[in-house]
C-alpha cells in the first residue's frame, strides 16, 4: 500500500484521502468526521417485540458487520440490524436478527441474568465517553434481561437496573425491543447534545459461539472501551425525579430440635420484619440510598463448597440489593471491601456516582452481628460476635488522561473496645494499547476487644500493618507478559474486606503465547501460559514456589479444554512438601440443550489438619440439561480422595441437584438438594474424629419477579445431619416469605 501511494501524485493522494476519510470515519465511528445522530421522539414506544410504531422509521439504523470472535473482524454468518431512538426520559433500542433457520434459535424461558448460552443481543453504553466504565444491557430472543457494569479490567453482572424489554421469534429470526430509562444511568450533566461511546453485539451460538459486533476489535488493544463507536444526541435527556422506594416484608419461621437427635422441635426464630430501601438520583450522576432492615435475600442458596481440609476461608457472593448499588466503585485488585462481612445490618446509607472526572462512593452501615477473619500466612480463623458496629467505606477515583485513574480508599469499622481502619491509594495507568500498570498501597490500624484477642491468639492493644499490590501487564494479539507483586505484613487487617492471608510476599511472572483461527479450523483459539510463582513470609521462609504451564483450547461443538501442570514446593508447620500436580478442565455444549463439564486434579497435597504430606484425586463433573422452554436440570458432584503413606485419610462427596420449572419470564418453581458425605479414616487423625459426617439440605422456592426489586419469594428449607452413631436425622426446618415492591417516582 505504501509503495502504491508513493507512485501517486500529490494531488491525487490528497483527493483520495479527502474522499475516503469521511466514509471511513462514519463506518468505524472514529473521533473525527460526522457522528451518527440518535433521533429524539416525543411519542411513547410500546415495548412488545413487534416494531410496528412509526417512530422506528425515524430511528438511527446500523448493521452489525463484524464477527469479532472466534472470527477476527470477518463477515458474520447472519445479518443483524440495530435501531436507536430516545425520548426525554428513555433510550429505545431494537434489534432485528435474521436467521436462516429460526427453529435452531437457542432461547428459553428463564430467570433474569441467566441467559448465558442463548441467542442474545446487547448494547454497551459509555455515557460519559470516558473509556473507563460502561453499562451493558442484554436480552435473549424472548426479551429476558441481563445487565452489568463493565470496566477495562472486569465485568460485574451483580448490578441490576429496572428497564423494559420484549422479544419475539418470527419467520425471519427474532426481534428484541428495549426501553432503558435515563434514571437507570449516570450520564453527562449538560443541556446540549452529548457524545456517548457505543457498541451493539449479538451472540449466535451454534457449532461455534459466534460473537458479532458493531465495530471491529483490535485484539492487541487491552482497552475495549477505548474502541467503542461514538454517537451523538440525547439533548434534553433527563432522569426525572429519579426516586425509587422499595418497601419489603420478610417473614421467617424456624423450628429446631431442642436436643439433637431425639429432642422435640422448638421454635427458634419467629419474626415478621418490615424493611425499606430508598434511592434518590438527586443529579443525573449521583445516587443517594438508604435502607432499614435490609433483607438478606439469600434465596439463591450458596452452592455447597468442599470445606474439608481447606487452608483459607471460603468466599461467597453478595446478593442484597442495597449493597449491589454501585458495587463496582468500591472494588480494587485487593479485596478490601467485601459487603457480606456485614452480616445482620439494622440500617445503612450510601452515596454513589460520577461527576465529570470524579467518581465517589460512600456507605455507612450499622451491623448487629460482627464477623471477623483472623488471617495468618498459612491459615485463617473465623469468629462472630453479637456486638454492634458501624462499618463505613469511602472511595474516590479521579480520571486521568484517556483511560487512567488515581484513587483513594478508606474503610472504618467501630465497636465497643474495637476498631479497624484502613487507608490507601491506588493508580491504574494505561501507557499504551498494550501496556498497563496498577499499584495499590494500604495501611491499617486495629484494636480488638481483649477477650476476643485472647480467644483467637491475636495481638493485644493497638497494632498496625501495610499491604501493597503491583500489577504490570503487556498484551498484544499473539504475545503478552506480566509481573505481579503483592505483600501484606503480619499485622495488616481489612475487617470490612476479605483478606484470608497476611504475612506474605508473593511474586508472580509469566508469558502468554496465543494462536487464533477463523471458523472452519479444528481450533479457534490456543494459548500457552508458562508462569513462575514464589511466596515467602516476613521471616523470608518459604510458603510456596512453583513453575506451572497452562494450555487452553477452544474449538467446534463449543468445546473448551484447559490443562495445568505444576512443579513446586509448599511449606507448612516447618516442613517442606512436594507440590507437584496436574489439573484439567473439559467443557462441551454439543446442542442448545446439553452442557457437560468436568474438572480433575491429581497429585501432591497437604493434610493441613495433621501437618503431613499426601496425594489427592479430585473430580468435579457437572451436567446441565434444558427440557424444552420451561424445565432445566443441573447436576454437580465433587469427589475427593486424600491418601497418606499409611493409607486413605478421607473420602469426600458433595452432590448438588437443582431443578427449575419456569412458568413464565416472571415466575418459577425451584428445588435444590445438596448432599455432603465425608468418610474419615479415624485412626490416622490426631484428634480421633468421628469417621462419618453427613449433611442433607433441601430448599424449595417459588419466585414471582416483575423486576429485580418487585418480588415475591415463598419457600421452605431444612437440614438433616448424620454421624457414625446417629442415622441421618432432620435437625431443623424453616419457612420464609419475602414481599418487595419498587415504587418509581
Amino acid at each position: 500500500m505504501r509503495k502504491m501511494l508513493r507512485r501517486c501524485s500529490a494531488s491525487r493522494f490528497v483527493f483520495t484521502v479527502c474522499l475516503l476519510f469521511p466514509l471511513f470515519s462514519f463506518y468505524v465511528f472514529g473521533s473525527e468526521g460526522p457522528l451518527p445522530n440518535v433521533p429524539r421522539v416525543d411519542s411513547k414506544v410500546r415495548v412488545d417485540g413487534v416494531m410496528d410504531e412509526d417512530a422506528w422509521q425515524k430511528a438511527l439504523k446500523l448493521e452489525l458487520d463484524y464477527e469479532v470472535n472466534p472470527g477476527e473482524n470477518i463477515k458474520p454468518p447472519v445479518r443483524t440490524e440495530v435501531f436507536f431512538l430516545y425520548s426525554k426520559s428513555s433510550l429505545y433500542v431494537a434489534f432485528r436478527c435474521y436467521d436462516p433457520d429460526p427453529s435452531s434459535i437457542r432461547a428459553r424461558l428463564t430467570d433474569r441474568d441467566k441467559i448465558t448460552g442463548d441467542d442474545l443481543v446487547g448494547i454497551t453504553l459509555d455515557t460519559f465517553n470516558a473509556q473507563r466504565r460502561a453499562y451493558t444491557f442484554m436480552c435473549n430472543a424472548f426479551g429476558i434481561q441481563n445487565d452489568m457494569l463493565e470496566t477495562n479490567t472486569s465485568a460485574d453482572d451483580s448490578w441490576d437496573a429496572i428497564w423494559e424489554s420484549a422479544g419475539k421469534i418470527n419467520d425471519e429470526g427474532y426481534v428484541v425491543e428495549m426501553a432503558i430509562p435515563f434514571r437507570a444511568l449516570n450520564f453527562q450533566r449538560k443541556k446540549e447534545e452529548q457524545v456517548w461511546g457505543l457498541d451493539a453485539v449479538r451472540s449466535y451460538p451454534r457449532n461455534l459461539p459466534h460473537f458479532i459486533g458493531l465495530i471491529p476489535r483490535d485484539r492487541g488493544d487491552n482497552c475495549y472501551l477505548c474502541q467503542l463507536a461514538k454517537v451523538k444526541g440525547f439533548k434534553g435527556a433527563v432522569p426525572g425525579r429519579n426516586i425509587e422506594i422499595a418497601p419489603s416484608l420478610s417473614g421467617v419461621l424456624t423450628q429446631e430440635r431442642e436436643q439433637f437427635p431425639d429432642g422435640k422441635f422448638q421454635k427458634k426464630d419467629d419474626k415478621l420484619e418490615p424493611g425499606v430501601t430508598a434511592m434518590w438520583g438527586f443529579t443525573p450522576n449521583m445516587t443517594l440510598s438508604a435502607t432499614v432492615n435490609p433483607d438478606f435475600s439469600q434465596v439463591e442458596a450458596d452452592v455447597a463448597q468442599l470445606d474439608i481440609n481447606t487452608q483459607y476461608a471460603l468466599q461467597y457472593p453478595e446478593k442484597r440489593p442495597f449493597f449491589l448499588e454501585g458495587i463496582n466503585i468500591f472494588r480494587t485488585r485487593m479485596p478490601i471491601v467485601y459487603t457480606r462481612t456485614l452480616a445482620d445490618p439494622d440500617w445503612g446509607i450510601k452515596l454513589t456516582g460520577k461527576e465529570g472526572p470524579h467518581t465517589v462512593g460512600f456507605y455507612s452501615v450499622r451491623d448487629s452481628l460482627t464477623n471477623f477473619i483472623f488471617p495468618a500466612s498459612r491459615w485463617t480463623q473465623r469468629a462472630s460476635e453479637p456486638m454492634n458496629t458501624i462499618g463505613s467505606v469511602l472511595r474516590y477515583r479521579y480520571d486521568v488522561g484517556k483511560a487512567s485513574t488515581v484513587g483513594v480508599l478508606v474503610t472504618d469499622r467501630e465497636g465497643d473496645d474495637y476498631y479497624n481502619r484502613v487507608v490507601g491509594g491506588d493508580v491504574y495507568w494505561r501507557f499504551s494499547a498494550h501496556k498497563q500498570v496498577s499499584v495499590q498501597f494500604l495501611g491499617s490500624q486495629t484494636r480488638y476487644p481483649d477477650q476476643l484477642a485472647a480467644d483467637n491468639w491475636q495481638e493485644q492493644g493497638k497494632f498496625s500493618g501495610t499491604a501493597l499490590d503491583f500489577n504490570f501487564r503487556h498484551s498484544s494479539r499473539n504475545f503478552g507478559y506480566y509481573l505481579f507483586y503483592q505483600q501484606a505484613t503480619p499485622d495488616f487487617r481489612a475487617d470490612l474486606g476479605f483478606m484470608p492471608q497476611v504475612g506474605y510476599r508473593n511474586v508472580t511472572s509469566g508469558m502468554i503465547y496465543a494462536w487464533h483461527r477463523n471458523p472452519g479450523h479444528w481450533f479457534t483459539f490456543i494459548n500457552v501460559v508458562p508462569q513462575v510463582q514464589y511466596e515467602v513470609d516476613f521471616n523470608d521462609e518459604l510458603i510456596y514456589k512453583s513453575f506451572n504451564v497452562n494450555v487452553n483450547y477452544t474449538g467446534p461443538l463449543q468445546t473448551s479444554i484447559s490443562l495445568w501442570g505444576y512443579l513446586g514446593k509448599r511449606e507448612y508447620l516447618g516442613n517442606i512438601y512436594d507440590n507437584n500436580y496436574m489439573q484439567g478442565y473439559f467443557e462441551i455444549q454439543p446442542t442448545g440443550s446439553l452442557t457437560f463439564a468436568i474438572l480433575g486434579i491429581f497429585g501432591d497435597h497437604i493434610d493441613f489438619e495433621n501437618g503431613r504430606g499426601g496425594s489427592r484425586i479430585l473430580l468435579n463433573p457437572t451436567l446441565l440439561y434444558k427440557f424444552g422452554l420451561h424445565f432445566s436440570l443441573a447436576l454437580d458432584h465433587t469427589f475427593e480422595r486424600f491418601t497418606i503413606d499409611e493409607g486413605r485419610l478421607y473420602t469426600a462427596n458433595v452432590t448438588y441437584l437443582k431443578a427449575v420449572y419456569q412458568f413464565s419470564r416472571r415466575a418459577f418453581l425451584r428445588a435444590i438438594l445438596q448432599y455432603i458425605d465425608y468418610d474419615f479414616n479415624s485412626k490416622y487423625y490426631l484428634d480421633g474424629r468421628d469417621p462419618e459426617y453427613k449433611h442433607f439440605f433441601t430448599q424449595i422456592l417459588f419466585s414471582y419477579k416483575i423486576n429485580p426489586r418487585t418480588v415475591l419469594f415463598l419457600g421452605y428449607s431444612d437440614d438433616h445431619y448424620g454421624f457414625s452413631f446417629i442415622p441421618m436425622t432432620q435437625n431443623n426446618r424453616t419457612f420464609f416469605l419475602k414481599l418487595g415492591y419498587a415504587f418509581m417516582l
